[in-house]
């Protein structure tokens, strides 16, 4: 029988379940391709050691971009790859796949989604939305008729959503997450300290000493780069208040998306919302301070959900486990 395997196939990070054995991979959603061929060399974690360091005949990206697939050919060989990786690549014996996707993306969006998976040698697909799984794994009861919300913060988008009755009522969902907080550091720095430094760079000081409230600080950081005025290496140091300060448009228009989110809310479900709190998810989740932050902003108490990184992976996991319990949320499509 056809295996059932679930993708979080988000911009920084792509996480695989497989039914009866939970998540069985984790990597980057980085590849690196031969210039000429387009062929792939490395994905995931041995793609990302070579980000920012490869020879002119290799190329090291990533094939999503702010949540959709930016490159489809490419996205579709880094899945078959990690097919492969989990054992998943049989011509006799091809999965039955459920990926999550943004909310709110068009239809040529979703639908190079289901090809990318298809031509990755699944048997058929289906799509789920990333608040909906978010909300299954992080054990909100998502079929009452209590309201709940969701803020998913992830690498290449935002997405804040009220849910009831197993729908989506409101969502708001934006292009900025921890890639566009990672390129705030980077032109902070440049404009503060005159130092160029790389992406990886900026991602390891916002995990490190990010902090969005002042109650998050943390110990100053030593950081390496490129002094922009002499061209040789450098050492500078930065504390969490100047990163504070780095990420402050990148919040502001997160705190937009929440704020207008709630704004449009029934009043019946902003009750419930107050009453069970709102649940926070993804990578931008585990940034020092942020459920403090959306805590004051909305007077509402924030939870951070007990594993962040995975949750849309493990609602996903959830639907494939217990097809009856949730067999409204996903259509499965063929060839």
């Amino acid at each position: 029988m056809a295996r059932s395997i679930g993708i979080d196939l988000g911009t920084a990070n792509t996480i695989i379940c497989v039914k009866g054995k939970g998540i069985v991979l984790r990597e980057p959603s980085v590849v690196a391709i031969e210039a000429r061929s387009r062929n792939i060399c490395a994905a995931g974690i041995e793609a990302k050691k070579m980000f920012g360091k490869t020879p002119g005949e290799i190329i090291a990206f990533r094939p999503i971009k702010d949540g959709v697939i930016a490159d489809y050919r490419i996205t579709a060989d880094m899945l078959e790859y990690f097919f492969r990786k989990i054992g998943m690549k049989s011509i006799f014996n091809r999965p039955n796949v459920v990926v999550s996707t943004p909310y709110g993306i068009t239809e040529v969006e979703k639908r190079a989604v289901e090809d990318a998976a298809l031509d990755a040698g699944a048997k058929s697909v289906a799509l789920i939305e990333e608040p909906i799984a978010a909300a299954i794994g992080t054990g909100l009861r998502v079929g009452d008729p209590r309201g709940c919300m969701v803020i998913d913060i992830g690498g290449g988008t935002c997405e804040v959503a009220v849910m009831s009755l197993g729908g989506i009522v409101i969502s708001n969902s934006i292009r900025m997450g921890g890639d566009q907080m990672d390129a705030a550091i980077v032109a902070y720095v440049k404009r503060r300290h005159n130092v160029m430094i790389g992406d990886a760079t900026a991602e390891a000081i916002k995990k490190n000493i990010g902090s969005v409230h002042p109650s998050a600080d943390k110990a100053p950081m030593e950081v390496r780069g490129r002094n922009l005025m002499t061209g040789l290496p450098a050492i500078i140091h930065i504390n969490s208040s100047e990163i504070r300060e780095a990420l402050a448009e990148p919040m502001q228009k997160i705190i937009e998306c929440i704020r207008a989110t709630l704004d449009a809310t029934p009043p019946e479900l902003s009750g419930d919302i107050f009453d069970i709190g709102i649940m926070l998810t993804g990578g931008g989740a585990m940034l020092g301070g942020m459920s403090t932050l959306i805590s004051q902003i909305t007077g509402t108490r924030v939870m951070v959900a007990k594993h962040p990184l995975d949750s849309v992976a493990i609602g996903i996991g959830k639907v494939i486990e217990s097809n009856a319990s949730f067999k409204n949320f996903v259509d499965f499509r063929t060839r």
